[in-house]
């Protein structure tokens, strides 16, 4: 029996907050970008919570490639938009003081969720969804729609609104008073009043008439009025409290208002990414797997970084990625800004991505699936831990080193900047040490050339410029052989030295 198009059984308990490894990533950026455009719902932390169920994480892709038949994600759109009606009529039915007026509310919510139902149920049944999420989901709406609990609710829900729609009645004002008796033919003063102030029409004007249906007002004067009626025309009025005392709190099927909640995840990560596809950038599924750690990524890209140049005329690069064999560990050397810090967080978001069961930011992806993601970016020193630089490079590296599996991703950005070149091959070397031992998968961005050299399970990989203009980055990453000049080019901009900074320098 269907039961969650997230989990496929019963759901695990959810993150409420984000992974320790968001922010270096950049991945708050991508999921604040999917969430904002269902604001209706809070759907966090499903991103926050990845799989490592590779089953389940098939379950996921199949569902997502359903929901880019525009078919069928339109129809999970209206039924969403019915369903966010439903809340919105049944939340001002619970706020309204006067007692027909929230009936009438209710009475309102349940039909717009009945119509809902039936849309989905009667689309999917012309559609042929080639996911067993959809599938099962498809069989279970049927069931409910065609079974007797909400054929009743249905037929009662009609034969009270036909009922109300029936009811005509004649407002009296005079002399400050206000009477309503039943209509009995009376002639309308509509055409009347129309033509006695056809003659000042100047023109077309704008219409001020408003939609009741939004716009739930109703003052004592008018509950009033709504009284007066519903003693002149009893059975309605008690078919409709009837109604609304049987069906209050219990109308709403806990299985779709879980669908309608978990399927945002799906489309706001579809809408996310149509706007990058747009710029040419491609998504696909990633091949998974949790026991070889043989790795492939052509085209990929930072999810991120692509997301903020959305309005932008810089282009995006997409790099390769790829581990044969025993090779474990990208060691990614090469000049400053030249997208280093980039790769790094690509292959972090790709990693996770996976996790997820969407569409990841690269042409052709196959993945091992990490246990968990560690990463040590660089951090401004903080005051209150009365640690120096190097001191808290240490101790958080040591804390990733004694927590991390072989099965672990590390991802390692330019520790021990702070201390010098010497230093920092002595330590680097040491961690390059337990990093083989442990066999993790790794990047490692460093300015020490000498790492990408360890051998073993290491693959160095150098970003390039331009080799006509030394001074320009292309922003590749490419596996070859450290040149030696990362570390000099860093101590050259650190005092000043490059070619931009001369040049700025001198007078024009």
């Amino acid at each position: 029996m269907f039961k969650s198009i997230l989990f496929d059984t019963v759901s695990p308990s959810l993150r409420e907050t984000p992974p320790d490894f968001f922010a270096d990533l950049n991945l708050d950026q991508v999921v604040e970008g999917v969430a904002t455009r269902v604001e209706d719902y809070d759907i966090r932390p499903f991103f926050y919570s990845p799989l490592r169920d590779v089953e389940l994480i098939r379950y996921r892709q199949a569902i997502m490639r359903d929901l880019e038949d525009e078919a069928i994600l339109k129809s999970v759109k209206e039924f969403s938009r019915g369903m966010r009606a439903v809340r919105r009529y049944t939340a001002l039915s619970d706020k309204l003081m006067y007692e027909y007026h929230k009936m009438g509310w209710f009475l309102e919510a349940v039909w717009v969720y009945v119509e809902t139902v039936r849309r989905l149920q009667e689309t999917l049944s012309r559609l042929s969804p080639g996911s067993r999420g959809f599938a099962d989901f498809k069989a279970y709406i049927t069931e409910y729609a065609t079974s007797p609990e909400f054929i009743t609710l249905a037929e009662e829900a009609r034969r009270i609104k036909d009922a109300l729609n029936r009811v005509e009645y004649v407002l009296i004002i005079k002399s400050g008073k206000v009477s309503v008796k039943r209509y009995e033919g009376e002639p309308a003063y509509t055409p009347e009043i129309e033509e006695v102030f056809e003659k000042f029409r100047q023109g077309d004007v704008r219409d001020y008439r408003v939609d009741m249906r939004e716009n739930g007002g109703m003052d004592h004067v008018e509950a009033r009025i709504l009284e007066f009626v519903a003693r002149l025309f009893p059975e309605p009025f008690a078919a409709l409290r009837a109604f609304y005392d049987r069906y209050h709190g219990n109308f709403f099927d806990a299985v779709l208002a879980r669908f309608d909640e978990e399927v945002q995840f799906y489309v706001a990560y579809l809408e996310f990414i149509r706007e990058i596809r747009r710029k040419g950038l491609p998504f696909s599924y990633p091949e998974i797997d949790v026991t070889g750690r043989e790795e492939e990524v052509k085209d990929g890209f930072d999810v991120a970084l692509a997301y903020r140049l959305l309005h932008s005329d810089t282009p995006v690069i997409c790099n390769d990625v790829r581990l044969r064999g025993e090779e474990r560990i990208l060691v990614v050397t090469g000049p400053n800004q030249g997208g280093k810090t980039t790769f790094a967080r690509m292959v972090g978001q790709l990693h996770y991505l996976a996790g997820l069961g969407v569409p990841v930011p690269a042409r052709y992806a196959r993945l091992f699936l990490p246990d968990r993601i560690f990463t040590h970016f660089e951090r401004e020193e903080d005051v209150r831990n009365l640690r120096g630089k190097l001191q808290d490079d240490l101790i958080r590296i040591h804390d990733i080193l004694v927590r991390a599996t072989g099965e672990s991703l590390i991802i390692l950005n330019e520790i021990f900047a702070s201390t010098t070149l010497e230093d920092a091959t002595f330590l680097g070397k040491r961690i390059m040490e337990q990093l083989q031992a442990l066999d993790a998968l790794c990047v490692w961005v460093t300015f020490v050339d000498e790492l990408a050299r360890s051998g073993g399970k290491v693959v160095s990989m150098v970003s390039m410029v331009d080799p006509q203009r030394p001074e320009v980055r292309t922003f590749k990453i490419v596996r070859r052989a450290a040149d030696g000049l990362a570390y000099a080019l860093s101590i050259v901009r650190k005092h000043g030295l490059t070619y931009e900074q001369i040049v700025e320098r001198i007078p024009s």
